[in-house]
């Protein structure tokens, strides 16, 4: 607070000294009030749906067998303040699905390939101020052949479609900071950061900045750089001399010593602000923040990696994006929401498959602790012709500009996963990443670039002995689905192919679920007797494919975003001694086992503890160390495996120890019939949001008459809202282990908000959930 007060301090003492404080960039949202249609035949009809941003054409089931594919218009009257007469005027999309026609009024601005990445268009002298200014987007998401990837109808994921992120205009004087994607120069544009010298005593960063100057005649300016951390001043560098001729532009390169820096990492990712500041005389007309960590990735001879010098092996998993029914546009919570599972679970390192992921994402990644692979758009696609490899390199440039800032990212996956490219086209996209980042690290899964990203069921012998950095880019699902690998095949005689795979909805039962926990124990414990320098399980959450009438689900948790054994296996193999008031994180335990009359009698238990206890009614069975076996010889905290000497009522409960203290405990029980229905609001560190389209998560959870857990599937539960609150899609959904789930999105205010949930088959009534009163 003394800091904060200090600081305020500061700003009123300049103030007082005569130098004109004025906002920052003015970036203004326009994601409210937007017209929609859908094009048919090549004509827009005349139905007009009035929508907000993010947006999606179409609202999808569950398991989506038809994604819709088509042409689409968005139109919406911009509101130009008189105050910008003088101004630049911007508009930045930051992603549109997947060919954008872009007009201002009768002015065509454009064409964007790409449903990725943003564009950005100068507006500035296409203003009418006699006239509505009306901004018109034309889209199309139907297959493309020169943006890629396979067609829908054979591709592993869904694309959809629409405005799925945000819209903003970018308000600045005539002498300013350029936007990265609008400049579209190498290795510039905007704010590029990077990190000469990494050492916690002193270290050094460099700032370029490239202004323009589209005033008709010459500016003389002052150009500031300011690093603050945790709002305290830290560095500071000032050139006060500078000048850009009319109609010009230039990078200019600035360096800040940070002394005593903290440093990030996975594990203290620790984050400072950059602050650039331009002054005309003594007015500030520009400010732009940058949230920076300083970091270093490297490598050494026996290719591992280090990060600020130290040894690290990164633990990880890959994500789509995907929500359920909204696709694409989900909120910015939402996203973070998705970050803080993924640390939770224990990982600490993420592979953006198959295409860049959003910028929401990525800031949470870089707050959490998670180290990235941004990937460009590709999969199992690639075509011979000279416009079609000039985009995929054109995104690769766009993708490094929109992200080289985020302290989480390790390396640019500018490949086309599992397509066969040509060498002298992987040689471009390395060099593109050279040129854009000449500090970075280049990755793909076939040999040309720094670091080499291999499947397991891809392995090469060769690389027992690595000859460049190895990262085990997918695991666990493909090799036990396709029942071609996997150490313990000789135990599967009693087991059908449905029961081996590692495609495990939530609802298939404790055995396949646990099934698919040892499939994943296996797999990651061989990878670390491998000289990897990381690995990445597929996948995080489960997905729909365009090519599939079914769930793809190798996930850890479900579509949902609900927990299957699997995340407590990964979770189990995080370090006690990481906390955060932030994720789930420290000692843990659980119990693998619903203890019905159909479980197992030999119990799994997962902890990252060094002794476990196994208690049945109070009483004592067992004290164990961790289980070692050849499923766990290389494993960090191998599970627990308690052989009971038969089923009994009752509740199991398991008590963690680390040197003899006790840290955590779990418990299960056997339930009777569901008597009563708990609500719950999937907060993971972000309440739900008003004026957004925040989508959030709510669970109803079957409980018997002494509130025990009932794991019951395809139980039909309806649910209910009041307030500014919708259920998109549904207002029914089937139990999975017990728990019900609907998506909600909040809209303007929460007041007067609840949630119910009713089973007229069980004849039972939740209690209603306030989603005002909501806390973390």
């Amino acid at each position: 607070m003394l800091r904060a007060l200090c600081f305020i301090l500061l700003s009123f003492i300049i103030s007082s000294c005569g130098v004109k404080q004025t906002p920052s960039i003015n970036k203004v949202n326009i994601n409210q009030n937007w017209k929609f249609k859908v094009v048919k035949a090549n004509v827009a009809n005349d139905s007009w749906e009035q929508v907000s941003l993010p947006h999606t054409p179409k609202i999808e089931p569950m398991v989506v067998n038809d994604q819709w594919q088509g042409d689409a218009i968005y139109e919406k009257t911009l509101d130009i303040s008189p105050t910008w007469k003088d101004k630049k005027v911007f508009i930045r999309f930051e992603a549109a699905m997947s060919h954008a026609q872009v007009w201002l009024n009768d002015t065509k601005l454009g064409e964007h390939l790409g449903g990725y990445l943003p564009f950005t268009y100068d507006l500035t002298d296409l203003i009418s101020e006699t006239k509505p200014n009306i901004i018109k987007v034309k889209l199309s998401n139907l297959d493309n052949p020169v943006i890629g990837p396979k067609p829908l109808n054979k591709l592993d994921f869904n694309t959809y479609g629409g405005l799925y992120r945000d819209v903003n205009l970018l308000i600045k004087d005539r002498l300013y900071i350029t936007d990265e994607m609008h400049a579209n120069k190498v290795a510039s544009g905007g704010i590029f950061v990077t990190y000469p010298k990494v050492s916690a005593k002193t270290s050094t960063i460099n700032v370029k900045t490239h202004i323009a100057n589209d005033y008709k005649q010459s500016k003389d300016f002052t150009l500031k750089q300011k690093v603050y951390f945790n709002n305290e001043l830290v560095a500071e560098t000032s050139d006060d001399s500078l000048s850009l001729q009319a109609n010009d532009n230039h990078q200019y390169n600035q360096t800040l010593n940070i002394e005593n820096a903290h440093l990030w990492s996975p594990n203290s990712p620790n984050l400072y602000q950059l602050s650039t500041e331009i002054y005309l005389g003594d007015e500030l007309i520009e400010q732009k923040n940058t949230r920076i960590g300083i970091r270093k990735f490297e490598f050494n001879a026996k290719h591992e990696l280090l990060i600020n010098g130290e040894k690290t092996f990164l633990r990880g998993v890959n994500r789509h994006q995907e929500y359920p029914h909204v696709g694409y546009a989900t909120s910015a919570q939402a996203d973070y929401r998705d970050a803080v599972k993924i640390k939770s679970a224990g990982f600490d390192y993420v592979r953006l498959s198959h295409y860049p992921h959003s910028k929401a994402f990525m800031d949470a990644a870089d707050e959490l602790g998670l180290v990235l692979i941004d990937a460009i758009l590709g999969w199992q696609y690639y075509l011979e012709n000279p416009d079609f490899k000039q985009q995929i390199i054109n995104t690769c440039h766009d993708l490094i500009r929109r992200d080289r800032n985020h302290a989480s990212v390790l390396a640019w996956e500018c490949s086309l996963n599992e397509s066969w490219m040509p060498e002298p086209f992987i040689a471009d996209l390395h060099r593109a990443v050279k040129l854009e980042d000449p500090t970075g690290f280049s990755a793909g899964w076939q040999l040309g670039y720094d670091l080499y990203l291999q499947a397991r069921q891809h392995r090469q012998k060769h690389y027992e002995v690595p000859t460049q950095p190895y990262n085990v880019s997918e695991y666990g699902d493909w090799e036990y689905y396709a029942q071609n690998a996997g150490l313990n095949q000789d135990s599967w005689s009693d087991l059908k192919e449905e029961e081996r795979t590692s495609r495990q909805l939530l609802s298939a039962g404790e055995a396949r679920l646990l099934q698919q926990a040892r499939n994943l124990q296996e797999a990651h414990n061989d990878n670390l007797s491998f000289p990897a320098f990381a690995d990445g399980y597929w996948v995080m959450f489960d997905y729909n494919r365009g090519y599939a009438d079914d769930l793809e689900s190798s996930g850890i948790m479900s579509l949902y975003r609900l927990p299957k054994y699997s995340y407590y296996f990964y979770q189990s193999q995080r370090s006690p001694q990481i906390k955060s008031d932030k994720f789930d994180s420290g000692p843990m335990v659980f119990i693998a086992s619903e203890w019905n009359g159909h479980s197992s009698n030999n119990v799994r238990v997962f902890s990252n503890a060094d002794e476990v206890e196994l208690w049945l009614n109070n009483t004592l069975i067992a004290k164990q160390k961790p289980t070692q076996n050849k499923l766990s010889s290389h494993l960090t905290h191998p599970p627990f495996e308690f052989a009971m000497q038969q089923f009994k009522p009752g509740q199991l409960k398991a008590k963690a120890f680390i040197d003899g203290e006790l840290v955590a405990e779990h418990s299960v029980t056997t339930a009777g019939e569901p008597a009563g229905i708990k609500l719950s609001i999937d907060i993971s560190g972000q309440l739900p949001a008003v004026g957004v389209k925040d989508v959030v998560f709510a669970y109803a959870q079957l409980v018997d008459n002494k509130g025990n857990l009932v794991h019951t599937n395809g139980d039909e539960i309806h649910f209910s809202t009041t307030g500014d609150i919708e259920i998109v899609y549904s207002s029914d959904s089937l139990t999975e282990q017990g728990k019900a789930a609907v998506l909600l999105r909040i809209g303007e205010s929460l007041k007067g908000g609840t949630i119910q949930a009713s089973s007229s088959a069980l004849n039972i009534k939740s209690s209603p959930l306030q989603i005002e009163n909501l806390s973390n």
